[in-house]
């Protein structure tokens, strides 16, 4: 729950800024309405103050016009399309550290809908770089377009606060043309259970080794709550679940100390959760592995808000990696990325033969 609430004026004119209104004083939680549309009052006396008053606080405001020019975001989806941006968790390896300009405040887009009916003009549309199953799909256009609407955010984590998440679901359950992705690491989704989905929602999970999440990913629901979450979306309508195609992320993946032994704990207990019955019928899932890396800017930014923090950045025992606009990312060393690689792949397959591996990165 946030401690400040603010509405711009602006947001309060869209009837579904008006429905977050009504969500947020239901919820009797004290708000304040910004007449000229900015939001003040969140810069305290260093980065740490300044962390923690965005932090205490959701505003809700209209997307900018320049969140209507969708961008390309392989490999997780077509098309990037921002509900909020900022995040209410407090994960020390944050990868929007350096990517949001400003204090990390959440915000919230009451003018969502009209975001939700741009994205026909994207259906049929693919990034240069888009992956295909086949080349019969390539040159029909097959698949789907998707959209990614977790990249600055976690939808769920302000699900209750907003109603975002169910407003992207319920809209793209009337597109055949186009599907939704979310990730989260949050565990409440008793309301997305019996939401029309029809199949065109991908929810995923963002899971970690145990010892990782419960040192580095704070105020986020544990990764037994997660996997219970993403089971009950996963489990079909007629058990009690949400019948919805569902993907783990399993990210950042670190080599601490004896990892195999963690990971593996990690994987043996998707496989208990994730594993059913033949008559329940097939599980659509699948996978994505990241592992963990930083920018010297998301660095400089992370050690002003986690002064503290025991994650590993050391320059010194990773390998540089240049983007196509010439910035600069620090990785693992090829040795290691390909250990773990071929850890996680080997044991992936062993136990989910028929769920996808999307992609290693």
């Amino acid at each position: 729950m946030p401690k400040r609430v603010v509405f711009t004026a602006d947001a309060l004119k869209e009837p579904f800024g008006q429905a977050m209104y009504d969500r947020i004083s239901a919820l009797g939680l004290p708000i304040d309405i910004a007449q000229n549309n900015r939001i003040t009052g969140l810069r305290g006396a260093d980065e740490r103050e300044t962390y923690r008053l965005a932090k205490n606080t959701l505003a809700v405001v209209n997307a900018p016009a320049g969140a209507f020019k969708f961008q390309p975001i392989p490999p997780s989806a077509d098309w990037q399309m921002n509900l909020a941006e900022g995040c209410p968790a407090h994960c020390q390896y944050c990868y929007l550290a350096g990517s949001l300009s400003g204090p990390p405040v959440v915000k919230a887009f009451a003018n969502l809908p009209k975001l939700l009916a741009h994205t026909a003009t994207y259906e049929g549309t693919y990034p240069p770089n888009r992956t295909w199953q086949n080349s019969a799909d390539r040159t029909a256009g097959n698949r789907p377009t998707t959209f990614e609407v977790s990249c600055y955010t976690d939808v769920l984590g302000i699900e209750h606060l907003t109603g975002s998440l169910a407003e992207c679901i319920r809209y793209f359950g009337t597109r055949e043309q186009s599907q939704l992705r979310f990730v989260t690491k949050y565990g409440q989704v008793d309301s997305l259970i019996d939401l029309p989905h029809h199949g065109q929602t991908r929810a995923r999970v963002s899971l970690n080794a145990d010892s990782i999440a419960r040192r580095i990913e704070g105020g986020t629901a544990s990764v037994e709550a997660r996997l219970q979450a993403i089971r009950q979306l996963a489990l079909p309508r007629a058990q009690g679940g949400g019948g919805y195609p569902i993907g783990l992320v399993i990210a950042p993946i670190m080599p601490i100390p004896d990892w195999q032994q963690h990971y593996t704990a990690l994987l043996d207990r998707m496989q208990e959760l994730l594993t059913w019955p033949a008559h329940y019928g097939p599980i659509d899932m699948n996978v994505e592995f990241i592992s963990h890396r930083f920018t010297p800017g998301s660095k400089d930014v992370l050690l002003q808000w986690y002064p503290n923090t025991s994650l590993d950045m050391d320059e010194a025992t990773r390998a540089e990696k240049r983007n196509k606009f010439g910035g600069t990312k620090y990785v693992y060393r090829p040795d290691d990325m390909r250990a773990m690689k071929a850890f996680f792949y080997t044991e992936w397959q062993k136990r989910f033969p028929n769920a996808p591996i999307l992609y290693w990165t």
